[in-house]
């Protein structure tokens, strides 16, 4: 099996994101990769059917301002509970499908993506379809769908 060089980790604060993120750092350290952690804030929820922006920038700053803390706070744990080092985060808006699947591996030239398998339901996949089913479809890099966690325990997606 082909050693990764940079691994891309989607989180989003989920179960499923976080077991991810756990398999992404144990291989890191075994194949000396670099991660990179993304949570991508959809801007899509914050216009209307005219394009009008729906929330106040003071909501937008508070939106960026969790996801920076979360992103530090899993940076923080990667260090202490994996001793991995070679660690980045991004904060990116936009639609969540897009930026996954190829702006972000084409800025960044990862050359694997490790996620979390949906969170949706069968109905939410019919109707607004799921980013990991998406972006294994149309990535420009590998994609690793994690549905179990370090123990090799099934997960099970949050209602």
């Amino acid at each position: 099996m082909a050693t990764q060089e940079k691994i891309l980790v989607p989180v989003d604060g989920s179960s499923l994101a976080e077991a991810a993120f756990e398999k992404a750092c144990d291989m890191a350290v075994l194949d000396g990769a670099h991660v990179d952690l993304l949570n991508v804030i959809d801007t899509r929820q914050f216009m209307g059917e005219t394009r009008d922006v729906l929330i106040s920038g003071d909501a937008i700053y508070q939106m960026t301002q969790d996801s920076e803390d979360y992103l530090q706070s899993l940076v923080k744990r990667a260090k202490k509970d994996f001793n991995l080092t070679d660690i980045d985060y991004h904060i990116r808006y936009g639609s969540p499908k897009r930026i996954i699947s190829y702006d972000f591996i084409k800025d960044h030239g990862d050359d694997l993506i490790v996620m979390g398998a949906t969170g949706l339901n069968a109905i939410e996949r019919m109707l607004i379809g799921s980013v990991t089913t998406y972006v294994n479809h149309h990535a420009l890099a590998d994609v690793l769908i994690v549905r179990t966690d370090r123990n090799n325990q099934p997960l099970k997606a949050e209602k």
